[in-house]
């Protein structure tokens, strides 16, 4: 009888997992009763041994291996995310400052600084800005928009500053991303390490040898665990090998930062989970053949979504852009018909947007309404409101618009700008160049006054516009040392009556 028990060997479990959400249901189901995505579930199988303990099968003795020392121990300790086994719940009022304020490390990139945020460091009036010691961090793109090169910049730069990087390529080799650092002029950091290699244990292994602060997988789709019965980038792998590092990051203080891809419609590859797991999850946005990027937080634990960074791609990597993304400083331009430049506000930061407009003759029924970087919605909006209270005939023309620069707009103070340069295409005048609109279109045709008007306002003046077109209201005048004309409209009509 005891023969028939040898060589048993566990039986794999056969289960389906939403790629929306995460969940995990015994059967195939066209529509996931977690989350209603219909045609979402993905077969998966699982080892019943494997699931004993998930988390820390690799990690789980990082405390008895690591045992740090001076500087790593104090910033493990301070940070607050160690969770040793010995953790006790308490009472809010006893978490002290240093460990609810988080000293970040700065990434020497400002514009990146700035989506990742800031905070104050040990409860003092001092802010630091960068990345969070302990947390996780998800950086995804379109292939080829410039997410391992604004890693290598940031790991580059950090290590120049004396923080250990590790560096670790799932995609490329060593020589490949060796060349990349020559052209960028990172390769004599010697705090910063690299890896490659795709195996989960041999890169936390390394990385409990170099004991960096900083982590950089590129890319998670590419790890994998030998011991889970799936091929790198499935969901399962993910799933394990996402968590397996984020609880890496909250068990020994050191940030981690992910390179994850994107499908088709732009969504990061994977499940839902995989965002859920992580602190940060940026998006790098762009056209590819297109000089400007645009880093922004998409979530964010530690500070706002609302920051955005820019940067320019060159030769020798991406360069920062801190002033406006597709306006230049106003000398002496000529008047250009559909065109009108407006003030908009991104998180704490006022960018100066060209907003374009071109109108064609179309087919009445079937006329076309495009917008490239603009809400068609509100585009749909804008063009009804001209044709109800400014008496414009557009039911024929073919109308497009965009906004230079690549940057997508969703401040709804572009309002006016995107409405005169509608009319100023339809109607061939063109408004002065040195005049920038701010506000925002009511379906009644009145215009309304935008928020934080004291920031446009010093921003315009330092890229030399002279006259600003914004909705009528008490109280409206230039800040002190602003030498702009405000010209205050109430509806639709008078604002128009600024072009030509």
């Amino acid at each position: 009888m005891a023969s028939r028990y040898i060589g048993f060997v566990a039986k794999l479990k056969t289960l389906f997992v939403c790629r929306s959400c995460g969940a995990v249901q015994n059967r195939w189901l066209g529509k996931c009763p977690d989350c209603g995505t219909w045609d979402s579930l993905e077969e998966s199988t699982q080892d019943p041994n494997a699931e004993k303990d998930p988390q820390a099968a690799l990690v789980g003795a990082w405390a008895e291996l690591t045992e740090p020392k001076g500087h790593d121990e104090e910033m493990i300790l301070s940070s607050g995310l160690s969770s040793g086994s010995g953790a006790k719940a308490r009472p809010i009022h006893e978490i002290g400052d240093d460990e609810a304020n988080i000293e970040r490390m700065s990434t020497g990139i400002h514009e990146l600084d700035r989506v990742l945020g800031k905070s104050r460091a040990g409860g003092e009036a001092t802010e630091s800005s960068g990345v969070v010691p302990g947390s996780a961090v998800l950086v995804g793109g379109e292939p080829g928009i410039g997410k391992s090169t604004l890693l290598l910049q940031a790991a580059a730069s950090l290590a120049r500053r004396g923080t250990r990087v590790l560096y670790v390529t799932s995609e490329e080799s060593a020589s490949q991303v060796r060349q990349r650092a020559v052209r960028l002029g990172s390769q004599g950091e010697k705090e910063l390490f690299l890896l490659s290699d795709t195996n989960l244990a041999r890169i936390v292994e390394q990385t409990r040898k170099v004991m960096p602060r900083v982590l950089v997988i590129d890319s998670i789709q590419m790890i994998y665990r030998s011991d889970v019965p799936a091929a790198p980038g499935s969901i399962t792998q993910l799933r394990r090998c996402a968590s397996e590092l984020v609880y890496l990051a909250k068990k020994s203080g050191i940030a981690v930062m992910l390179v994850g891809h994107v499908t088709k419609d732009g969504q990061l590859a994977g499940p839902r989970l995989l965002e859920h797991l992580v602190d940060t999850v940026i998006s790098f946005e762009g056209e590819r053949y297109h000089q400007h990027r645009v880093v922004r937080a998409v979530k964010n634990r530690f500070g706002t979504t609302l920051e955005i960074g820019l940067f320019e791609m060159t030769g020798d990597g991406l360069r920062e852009i801190p002033d406006s993304a597709g306006v230049s400083p106003v000398s002496g331009t000529e008047p250009r018909i559909g065109s009108v430049v407006c003030p908009v506000m991104t998180g704490s930061r006022c960018v100066l947007l060209e907003i374009q407009a071109l109108t064609a003759t179309g087919f009445l029924g079937a006329a076309k309404r495009k917008s490239s970087g603009l809400d068609s919605n509100r585009l749909a909006m804008l063009i009804a409101v001209l044709e109800q209270h400014a008496g414009l005939r557009l039911a024929d023309r073919d109308i497009f618009a965009s906004s230079v620069g690549g940057l997508k707009v969703v401040d709804p103070a572009c309002d006016l700008a995107l409405l005169l340069a509608i009319a100023s295409a339809q109607m061939r005048k063109a408004i002065d160049p040195a005049t920038c609109a701010i506000g925002e279109v009511g379906l009644g045709g009145e215009i309304r006054p935008a928020s934080q008007i004291d920031a446009r306002l010093l921003e315009a003046a330092r890229l030399g516009f002279k006259r600003v077109v914004l909705a009528r209201g008490k109280g409206v005048v230039a800040p002190k040392g602003v030498k702009v004309e405000l010209v205050q409209v109430k509806n639709v009509d008078q604002a128009i009556e600024q072009l030509g």
